[in-house]
């Protein structure tokens, strides 16, 4: 990839020009860090901007950066001693270009809330609190990321330190572990401010994801200095230039603000991790829907192996899938899996299925990417998977326009989407005998009883349209999300096909 040889040459630029590393005392460049911040006298921070921030995961392609929406409000209170943050977002689409997941495109304003206490974390819609406890420890490493968190955590650990010169001027990084498991790396320059902190955090797709934020632009605030320009990053270094998360200019800062205390909403209080459910709902000989959670499967049986359509999350995920595939289908291997797109939470057990011994179905635009991102043999240190403990290499069969799995009695036809906005390569798979149509994030029906949409989605469209082009003969619609509709319901929702 052209852009990952410019980040690495970039890279071993920095590395020429650094001197030779020497070790320093940790706590003397913490505080000597501290009294040029006033990290000591800040409890409490509020500061406000605007700038955008990103989907991650989501990209229209493997090789873009993560799609953009602009944010026209920005405000993060943090109370470092009782451990909350309350995070306010308004954001827009805005100028930044219509393509890739996560919501994109979103229409109007859309309001977002995202806040933690302690090993509490909920969102905020309206008025109601949706418990997110997986996000919970993240939220918190985030606390510890900020340029006064980061002086005050690694003052409490045992951190160390090592500086060096970088361009001519002298660079120390000094590193904890926080929260028990995350190392934090944070450099300080020659005025000692924090210019940067890195972290890595376990990621389906990634494996060990970067999560950096790189401080600019320090400006003094009622005798407290923070940064008004804070770029952060999550990604990988490999995904060439993708992994650009936020970024906030920040207008206003407010040291010690007085901060009301955070009250835990009881259904966010007593709410632990959902339970893993899978359930399976036969659709025709041979066929099944794998449901139970956010993102389904589908399950063929061949005369002698088994196809499954999508390894959405992660691994846990597709372990349960695979298990219930194997009670329906005793005693034939999963021989293929058919991979919609690549945004991560279709993708996320992709390395579990390679580990099984299936063979990748993908369109072949993101065989680069599986192959040198999601299939690298890099070691996974903070949350290894069975292929990491037993790799092997992954088998690809890829299409740009049509692949068929047959075993001479039934098919599945594979297809690639043309004209949408959502994920370049998206495929789309086809049952004729059954005339079944499987699609990903393009159409659900709508809920039991559930009024239909009052004009259809951008993805219902183009679906409606590949639909005709390819002159496929659907009865029944299986969405990846959601449940299993009818051609009638489809038709009223998007219009009659044109003769």
């Amino acid at each position: 990839m052209t852009n990952r040889r410019v980040a690495m040459t970039a890279l071993a630029l920095i590395v020429a020009t650094a001197g030779p590393a020497a070790a320093q005392d940790a706590r003397t460049v913490l505080q000597a860090a501290s009294t040029a911040i006033g990290a000591g006298n800040v409890k409490t921070i509020q500061y406000s901007g605007t700038g955008w921030n990103a989907a991650v995961g989501q990209s229209f392609s493997p090789a873009e950066d993560w799609p953009r929406f602009e944010m026209t409000r920005y405000t993060r209170t943090i109370d470092y001693d009782a451990k909350t943050s309350s995070e306010q977002i308004t954001r827009r689409q805005g100028n930044y270009p219509p393509q890739g997941g996560g919501g994109t495109p979103i229409q109007g304003e859309q309001q977002q809330h995202f806040l933690v206490s302690g090993t509490s974390a909920w969102n905020m819609q309206g008025t109601t609190a949706n418990p997110v406890p997986a996000a919970a420890e993240l939220r918190q490493l985030d606390i510890l990321l900020t340029p006064h968190g980061f002086i005050k955590a690694a003052l409490a650990a045992n951190p160390t330190a090592v500086s060096r010169t970088v361009g001519g001027r002298k660079a120390t990084v000094v590193s904890f572990t926080a929260l028990g498991k995350y190392k934090v790396n944070g450099t300080f320059n020659d005025q000692n401010l924090l210019e940067l902190v890195q972290t890595w955090a376990p990621n389906p797709v990634l494996g060990d994801m970067l999560y950096e934020t790189r401080y600019t632009e320090y400006k003094d605030f009622a005798g407290v200095k923070f940064p008004t320009v804070l770029h952060s990053h999550q990604g990988d270094v490999r995904l060439n230039q993708g992994h650009n998360f936020m970024e906030v200019r920040v207008s206003s800062v407010q040291p010690n603000a007085t901060v009301a205390a955070l009250a835990i909403p009881d259904n966010v209080r007593q709410a632990s991790a959902p339970a893993l459910r899978v359930e399976s709902q036969k659709l025709a000989d041979g066929t099944w829907l794998v449901a139970g959670g956010s993102h389904n499967s589908v399950a063929l049986e061949f005369r002698d192996f088994v196809t499954v359509i999508e390894a959405p999350l992660n691994e846990e995920r597709s372990l349960a899938v695979i298990a219930e595939v194997q009670k329906l289908v005793p005693n034939k291997p999963i021989r293929y899996l058919v991979n919609t797109h690549h945004h991560f939470d279709h993708s996320g057990g992709l390395r579990t299925y390679v580990a099984e011994g299936a063979t990748i179905i993908t369109h072949q635009g993101n065989r680069e990417f599986y192959d040198q991102v999601v299939f690298h043999p890099s070691v996974r240190t903070m949350q290894a998977d069975h292929l990491s403990l037993a790799p092997r290499a992954p088998a690809f069969e890829t299409t740009s326009q049509k692949y068929v799995v047959s075993d001479g009695v039934r098919s599945l036809e594979v297809y690639t989407v043309q004209g949408l906005g959502h994920s370049q390569g998206m495929l789309i798979a086809y049952l004729p005998k059954e005339k079944m149509l499987v699609n990903a994030d393009l159409y659900s029906p709508p809920a039991q009883g559930a009024q239909p949409p009052a004009t259809p989605t951008a993805g219902s469209v183009v679906l409606n349209q590949n639909i005709q082009r390819l002159k496929l003969d659907v009865a029944q619609h299986v969405p990846i999300h959601g449940r299993v509709g009818t051609m009638e319901e489809f038709t009223k929702i998007v219009g009659a096909p044109r003769n």
